[in-house]
């Protein structure tokens, strides 16, 4: 039995916001999902030296093999007439448990440039570069869930209008559909920051396990 779209969207929301956040407290600032907001943090640290500049630019082009990888994979699977999802959310789960793994036997990470670190870093930026893809090639009926910006500007006018009386059902309809999405992005970005005090690497494995279920079960419109 599919997991229907309307709890698919929440829940890889929920991913995106807990692995990003998590890799941002772990990681010295990482960004795995938003990965251009690691380009401002490359400036930052241009202007004013830190740590973390190599993990940042290594991060990039991670996200981007997964992305060209992601693409190879759909082609593949739509000349044989199957659905890719499968396989893009199953890549994301090793993807996640090799995050989580390389993460573990560093611990305690005390320096960005470390083999392990940098492992770590670029293995959960790919990770989230297969959620990025699989939201363009299979999830594009679905609520966008990994960068939220867009998401929070079209609920912002969306409310407004209702509560000036001029939202029609459609937008009703929407307002519905992005409201759970970035709802549950910020619970998702809370609970990987605490999950992670708590407990370090090991907290990505609810990720891992959410990502793996979507996997196996599938998505229904």
């Amino acid at each position: 039995m599919a997991i229907a779209s309307r709890h698919a969207a929440p829940l890889l929301a929920a991913v995106a916001g807990y692995v990003d956040t998590l890799g941002f407290v772990a990681l010295f600032g990482l960004f795995t999902a938003h990965v251009t907001g690691n380009f401002v943090l490359i400036g930052a640290e241009l202007a004013r030296p830190g740590h973390g500049v190599l993990l940042k630019l290594l991060a990039f082009p991670a996200f981007i093999v997964a992305i060209v990888a992601a693409r190879l994979v759909a082609r593949a699977c739509e000349r044989r007439g199957r659905s890719p999802l499968p396989w893009l959310l199953g890549g994301q789960t090793l993807l996640l448990a090799g995050f989580m793994a390389a993460g573990l036997i560093a611990s305690p990470v005390t320096a960005s440039d470390t083999p392990l670190a940098l492992l770590a870093g670029c293995l959960g930026a790919a990770a989230m570069g297969l959620q990025n893809a699989a939201g363009r090639l299979s999830l594009t009926k679905l609520t966008p869930h990994t960068v939220m910006t867009g998401n929070v500007t079209q609920l912002v006018l969306d409310a407004t209008d209702a509560a000036l009386g001029g939202a029609d059902p459609g937008v009703r309809e929407r307002l519905r559909k992005l409201f759970w999405p970035v709802l549950a992005f910020g619970a998702g970005a809370l609970a990987g920051a605490l999950a992670f005090v708590h407990v370090g690497f090991a907290a990505l494995a609810p990720a891992i396990g959410a990502v793996a279920v979507l996997a196996w079960m599938g998505i229904a419109d």
